[in-house]
């Protein structure tokens, strides 16, 4: 870990070493901490073209394989490319597993995946081997596209030769009957619901020496070169025939690492029963049919081996086997079983499962995968990886006993720049600050995704907020930069941003909306949610290079904004046309209910991230004409939604005397705090409101959570966030069984609920709100720390920053603490404390809350501090 060792409280030190032994998982990763990338860098990989197996016609979830035979006089010295293809593709050199990709990205703006392949290579025949599925319909991660593969790799020798291996027609490409091209999808956000028969498969194919049949066709060409993005190529995409300009497309270097794959093992055989089908398999499980069979919970089963089960033969019945990791994952799902020819399989994961709750786990949009064995042993991977803690495997049509064993799941993460060390005392908010963490390792990858188990899309609003805890947990930059980026590319022609992109979802709500078969649109909040993820993006990297091609069309949805502004000079919530008002779906009885929010909010950005935001690119005149919109759409919104006999902001203020009651939102409330928008600066009622949480206020789900936090910290109640973390948060179901954090306050087991999500307040608050680190200018040349820690006695982690890492470790009970801390050199940073408090420091500049100071800290040296008011 860089920036030396974690600073713990004594009484802290021994537990500390004793939680890293007790971990269960893979040991932490080596990175390359030089590693830069570029999020605009475009790259033309040509003489290389886009290749495919030759057709006028490619069906949804086709899997093509290509077939490349390189022959070397000796071991190279350098191999180095890249690899392309629409939609997914799994490369591996020798039968050797290199790599799993593209990133999720916009059509137009593919990005390629490096290659590095020299220690790969050996003396003599090599195979370059890629299977490449093409979604088609559409998918969570991938909008629309056209298939294709592309390639290039230069292999330089030891004499200072080079070869190019391009993709081109020399290429051999096969249509493996293994997966049956135009295959159903999954699920409306899930495109490839896989079938795998092993009995058709070429088996060696990717390895020397394998001799094609007339299954293997020269590849095709579709493109006169490799600088444009496969919707820019030849072949007729016959679903959606569409067009692409070329002015507008371009292939880029992959703007973020290569994700980290390691194998997990610890499945420990839950339950088990047989199945008697009465109607057949293959109907129920394409159609979901009511009473399709009978089952008895039993022992078909039993272990001859550790991690080795023999499954009997039960005449017609079909064995069911239920297994439990310790925590839930993402990554791929892997097993081994010895079965007779024709033995059938189906692979089913699930997130969350009640003991003898239903037998079969196909619970949760249809997450299984069908495996046909050859016979003998078969080894199965899906070509898709999950977010799962609980597999089960239906064996059925098969006369002999089965083996399976080796169970496991090839783990995806991202390679994060650091790692979060965590650690305190009390064991509810460990726990939950780990949770935390494993699950930002599962929505945090490629892209920024609400959940990796339903849709894998990325969202700005609720879903933007991770970025904040991957700037500090994690310090890294590149992820964010790559969503302020990807995300800016899905603007409509309205200005609206897709608020889930690049996914499908949107690109199909549009259809729906337009002939009203949804009440989903592009979600207008989070467009607005996204100029607060840019401007805190700059704000906390100091750099606008990942802004370049986002700012013009922030700017742009401003112009919309204005466009839609009522005659009462406020934004609506109803009747909008193609986008929506969404906000949040708990807190708020009616539609209209949301106006006082969503103005507020958007009066709060144009104030306070995207008129800033112009100034870092010498907008003054933009920069102006935002902040006076901002400021109007406030005084408008106190005009109809302030109430001065209660203080505070009233969702249903117009309508509160028919509706008979006085209703509050705690986003309008929270949002009034954090940027000071209650007329004459009173705050008290509406913190008193945020924090006792009473029936007739709306509480939003977890996701929204971090507004209320956020004020309640402003307001100097951090006491209540620290309390509700205990005890509702830490007490989250997913918490204590999955190591995670759920979608909603409560979710029930064998459902559909998310209970791997991203509701980051947990880690927010741990740095924003305990510790109170805040920057004050953009790439944290200044910093404030106000330092809230309530009656937690021991805690202690990092917050990395752009400038180097903030130490922070506290002990003591309140009123006698111990407080260390570490401001990296570079950083200029004050902390706010007591004015009582006797520490000898310089006083700083900072404006304090009444009863405080501001101090200054010195930089690059440890300061420890007693403190008496705290």
């Amino acid at each position: 870990m860089s920036g030396g060792v974690l600073l713990l409280p004594s009484r802290l030190m021994a537990n500390h070493t004793e939680l890293n032994k007790s971990k269960k998982g893979l040991p932490l990763p080596v990175f390359n901490r030089q590693q830069s990338f570029s999020i605009l860098k475009s790259v033309d990989l040509s003489p290389a073209k886009w290749i495919w197996y030759p057709m006028e016609r490619c069906l949804s979830n086709t899997v093509v394989l290509f077939r490349k035979v390189v022959m070397l006089s000796a071991v190279p010295k350098k191999a180095t490319g890249y690899v392309l293809a629409d939609s997914r593709y799994k490369l591996s050199l020798n039968g050797q597993r290199i790599q799993w990709g593209p990133a999720p990205c916009d059509p137009r703006k593919m990005e390629a995946d490096p290659l590095n392949l020299s220690e790969s290579f050996v003396r003599g025949e090599n195979i370059i081997a890629c299977s490449v599925l093409y979604f088609g319909l559409g998918d969570g991660t991938s909008p629309i596209g056209k298939p294709g593969f592309l390639f290039k790799l230069d292999i330089e020798m030891g004499d200072g030769s080079v070869m190019q291996i391009v993709s081109d027609d020399s290429w051999q490409s096969c249509l493996p009957r293994s997966w049956q091209p135009g295959h159903y999808k999954r699920w409306f956000l899930r495109s490839f619901q896989e079938e795998f028969d092993a009995r058709q498969y070429p088996y060696g194919w990717d390895h020397a020496g394998y001799v094609p049949d007339r299954n293997w066709l020269q590849a095709k060409v579709y493109s006169s070169g490799g600088d444009k993005p496969s919707v820019c190529s030849w072949l007729m995409e016959y679903q959606w025939a569409i067009s692409a300009s070329y002015d507008d497309c371009c292939i880029r270097e992959r703007s973020i690492p290569i994700m980290e794959e390691s194998v997990v093992k610890g499945f420990n055989l839950h339950e088990s029963a047989w199945i008697e089908w009465k109607r057949p398999a293959e109907e129920y499980f394409e159609s979901m049919t009511p009473n399709a069979f009978n089952f008895e919970w039993s022992h078909p089963a039993r272990e001859i081996r550790s991690g080795e089960w023999e499954i009997s033969v039960s005449k017609e019945r079909a064995a069911v086997l239920t297994f439990e990791l310790y925590e839930q994952i993402v990554g791929w799902p892997e097993f081994t079983v010895d079965a007779p020819e024709g033995t059938i399989i189906e692979v089913m994961v699930q997130e969350a499962h009640a003991h003898h709750g239903p037998v079969l786990l196909n619970s949760h949009f249809n997450s299984w995968t069908r495996f046909i064995c050859r016979e003998g042993e078969n080894h199965f991977e899906t070509f898709d990886f999950e977010s799962y803690r609980w597999i089960q495997f239906h064996i059925r049509n098969y006369n002999r006993p089965v083996i399976l064993k080796d169970i496991v799941v090839r783990r995806r993460k991202y390679p994060w720049k650091e790692e979060p060390q965590i650690v305190c005392n009390d064991k509810v908010i460990q726990r939950l600050m780990d949770a935390s963490v494993n699950t930002l390792y599962n929505c945090a990858q490629e892209t920024l995704v609400d959940g990796m188990a339903r849709e894998r899309q990325q969202y700005s609003g609720d879903g933007g907020h991770q970025l904040h805890a991957v700037f500090y947990a994690f310090g890294d930059t590149h992820l964010p930069a790559r969503f302020v980026n990807t995300f800016g590319q899905g603007q409509g022609l309205d200005g609206v941003f897709m608020d889930s992109w690049p996914g499908f979802d949107r690109l199909a709500r549009v259809m729906e909306r337009q002939i009203q078969l949804t009440g989903w649109g592009p979600i207008l909040d989070h467009s607005v949610g996204f100029c607060f993820d840019s401007w805190h993006y700059y704000l906390y990297t100091g750099q606008t290079d990942a802004l370049g091609e986002t700012y013009p069309h922030l700017l742009r949805f401003f112009r919309y904004l204005q466009s839609i502004t009522g005659e009462d000079g406020l934004l609506p919530v109803e009747n909008l046309g193609l986008p929506s008002v969404w906000i949040d779906h708990h807190a708020y009885k009616k539609q209209k209910h949301k106006q006082c929010a969503l103005n507020l909010y958007v009066a709060a950005m144009c104030q306070y991230a995207l008129s800033r935001l112009c100034l870092a690119f010498a907008d003054k005149e933009w920069s102006k004409e935002i902040d006076d919109y901002g400021k109007q759409l406030e005084k408008q919104c106190i005009k109809k939604y302030w109430d001065d006999a209660h203080k505070v902001f009233v969702c249903n203020r117009p309508w509160s005397t028919e509706e008979g009651e006085i209703l509050y939102c705690d986003r309008s409330l929270a949002t009034s705090v954090i940027f000071d928008q209650c007329p004459g600066g009173k705050t008290e009622s509406a913190i008193k409101i945020l924090a006792e949480a009473p029936p007739e206020m709306g509480l939003s789900y977890p996701c929204n959570a971090i507004w209320r936090y956020w004020a309640l910290t402003k307001g100097r109640a951090t006491q209540v966030v620290i309390d509700d973390l205990r005890n509702r948060w830490g007490k989250m179901d997913s918490v204590i069984e999955n190591n995670t954090l759920q979608e909603h306050w409560v979710v029930k087991p064998d459902s559909n609920d998310q209970w791997s999500h991203c509701p980051m307040s947990p880690l927010i608050m741990l740095y924003q709100g305990i510790g109170g680190i805040h920057p004050l200018q953009p790439g944290f040349a200044k910093c404030l720390i106000d330092p809230q820690p309530g009656d937690l006695e021991e805690i202690s982690f990092f917050a990395h920053t752009v400038k180097g890492t903030i130490r922070f470790g506290l002990s003591g009970k309140k009123n006698k603490r111990e407080l260390l801390l570490f401001i990296p050199e570079g950083m200029e940073c004050e902390i706010l404390l007591d004015r009582r408090e006797k520490v000898g420091l310089t006083e700083g500049v900072g404006i304090a809350a009444s009863g405080q100071f501001a101090y200054k800290l010195p930089e690059g040296k440890m300061v420890k501090l007693q403190l008496k008011y705290m």
